[in-house]
């Protein structure tokens, strides 16, 4: 079966995490004082994020959606993978999946996805919605200098 990945999503999810580790290790937390998921509906991504992720001695769990069902962990990173001019959203319109994802984390969420491709489905603008509602939105731009 054919399966999506997104490269650009996938590069920044691993440089995130990175930066992220980096800066919670300069306030004296260590990566093995939490666990971390990066977790995508797409088995393509996830064998993709597996390759980029070369830090073996964390113990991060990388695994699709499905793959991650009835697990928790401290940081959920979620890489969405869908990005096209179409806003064609294919395995994100199974809302019930999604909400499996969205609810695996117990202190930190990161959703990563493309918000034009994704935000003409009426579930997505909600959620995107209330992220920006919230200030919890942030545009990969920002990030920019990573």
């Amino acid at each position: 079966t054919l399966s999506t990945e997104n490269k650009e999503e996938a590069a920044f999810a691993v440089k995130y995490l990175q930066n992220l580790q980096y800066n919670l290790s300069m306030n004296g937390i260590l990566p093995q004082e939490y666990t971390v998921g990066i977790i995508s509906p797409y088995r393509a991504q996830v064998e993709l994020l597996r390759e980029l992720w070369t830090n073996e001695e964390d113990k991060i769990k990388i695994s699709t959606i499905d793959g991650f069902q009835g697990q928790e962990r401290d940081l959920i990173i979620i890489s969405l993978v869908r990005s096209n001019p179409k806003s064609e959203i294919g395995f994100l319109s199974d809302y019930p999946r999604l909400n499996v994802a969205l609810t695996r984390a117990r202190k930190k969420l990161v959703v990563i996805g493309d918000s034009s491709t994704i935000g003409n489905d009426k579930f997505y603008n909600q959620f995107i919605q209330f992220t920006q509602d919230n200030n919890f939105y942030h545009s990969v731009f920002e990030f920019w200098e990573m």
